[in-house]
């Protein structure tokens, strides 16, 4: 009987901080409704044009600013104070998702109005998520910041369980405004989250470098760190050319599987039910202790799911590969965010956390827009089967180059721990 109060104490350590129980509830409704937005508006997209590069395009419109302004949102997370930047950003996303409802209920959104909002909120997320990355170890410390970083990938993929499916019946029997509506009354609780903490501003920190100077420092560290630069080069690789597969969603829902809007839904919650199943996994790991090893046979099963999904003609097949897919592609992620984050010094966090951001979500977008025009000449199945195979060789070559690479990390990890 005392088995499962240790478990869920294994679990849920990062909890026992208060500041980070008002991050996570808030977090957990917002994010529910961020995802809401993201299915509905690219089945409003689809819905207006019917086009597949446009949908590509969407996705660079909302992810591209993030690898153009990441940077810079690295160098205030290390300069000012975090806090204020959350709450900065979760209240001008909250301004941008009500502007989208109130034209899309009052039927007047046309398409070049949802480009532009969707290219605001990346500038808005190009500050938002190296704050949101950095803030996280001032509310647990680095004692539990492998759990915090599974708690958030959790909840990240919690919301992208119930989100979709919320957005694809709400979509189905009312339409794409009510999902706006829903993510804009959802940023409220977030932003209550942040003003209830015990919070004490931090100081500006170190102002004697000049920006450019602060960037180029952020990529020398990177760069100059094999572990951390091999890490982030493979999620970039991934991103670039394996999560494109999720703008044209819709296209295998409609087209392909015959599901139309609650069957894109389904198959985007598929794909979060397998994230959510592996973040809760890496919750339960009590250190960092063969990570590296997981990283690599996530990239190469995340790679060999894509591939079998481009080619299933069956709706429920299709969906267990894309929960296999959710699954493999969140251990890399998470993986790759706690080792980065155990082998960077405070002062670079916000900085490193940017460049892992422009990997993560900043890729993406040009593999949207390449997959957007790939899949209107060559078919969405070919363009999603050719992304999973590069994914998989990806996955190979960092194998091979593991155990040199775990050295270089130890030595790191104990460089760390030693100027605690």
């Amino acid at each position: 009987m005392k088995t499962l109060p240790l478990k869920f104490s294994a679990v849920s350590r990062a909890l026992r901080h208060r500041n980070y129980r008002l991050f996570f509830a808030g977090q957990l409704v917002s994010l529910i409704g961020t995802w809401m937005q993201t299915v509905a508006q690219s089945w409003l997209i689809y819905r207006l044009t019917g086009s597949a590069e446009l949908l590509g395009l969407m996705g660079f419109a909302s992810q591209g600013p993030i690898l153009l302004l990441a940077s810079l949102g690295g160098v205030a997370a290390d300069r000012f104070d975090r806090h204020r930047i959350l709450l900065l950003t979760q209240s001008s996303a909250m301004v941008l998702a009500s502007i989208l409802a109130a034209l899309t209920l009052g039927g007047w959104v046309q398409v070049w109005e949802v480009f532009v909002l969707a290219s605001l909120l990346g500038v808005t997320n190009a500050f938002d998520i190296p704050a949101r990355q950095s803030f996280v170890v001032e509310m647990v410390g680095r004692e539990d910041l492998p759990n915090a970083i599974a708690l958030n990938s959790s909840l990240f993929n919690g919301a992208r369980l119930l989100g979709p499916a919320i957005a694809g019946a709400l979509v189905a029997a009312g339409g794409e405004g009510w999902c706006f509506t829903v993510n804009a009354v959802s940023f409220l609780a977030v932003i209550a989250g942040l003003l209830a903490m015990h919070w004490k501003a931090a100081p500006q920190r170190r102002q004697d470098a000049s920006v450019l100077t602060r960037l180029r420092e952020g990529v020398r560290f990177v760069s100059g760190h094999a572990p951390i630069r091999a890490l982030m080069l493979l999620l970039g690789v991934t991103s670039l050319m394996g999560m494109p597969y999720m703008v044209l969603m819709p296209i295998f829902a409609d087209r392909i599987l015959g599901g139309g809007a609650a069957g894109l839904g389904t198959l985007m919650s598929a794909s979060g039910l397998g994230a959510l199943i592996a973040a809760v996994l890496l919750a339960t790991r009590p250190g960092i202790q063969g990570l590296g090893s997981w990283i690599a046979h996530g990239s190469i099963s995340f790679g060999l799911a894509l591939a079998l999904f481009a080619v299933s003609q069956w709706f429920w097949l299709s969906a267990a590969l894309l929960a296999c897919a959710g699954f493999a592609f969140m251990v890399q992620m998470a993986a790759s965010n706690t080792l980065v984050q155990v082998m960077v010094p405070d002062d670079y966090r916000g900085r490193t956390m940017a460049l892992y951001s422009m990997m993560f979500m900043g890729m993406a977008p040009f593999g949207a827009l390449l997959a957007g025009l790939l899949a209107g000449r060559i078919g969405a199945p070919l363009t999603v089967a050719l992304g999973g195979v590069l994914c998989t060789l990806s996955g190979l070559s960092f194998r091979y180059h593991l155990p040199a690479l775990r050295e270089e990390a130890l030595r790191r990890i104990a460089e760390m721990a030693a100027t605690r």
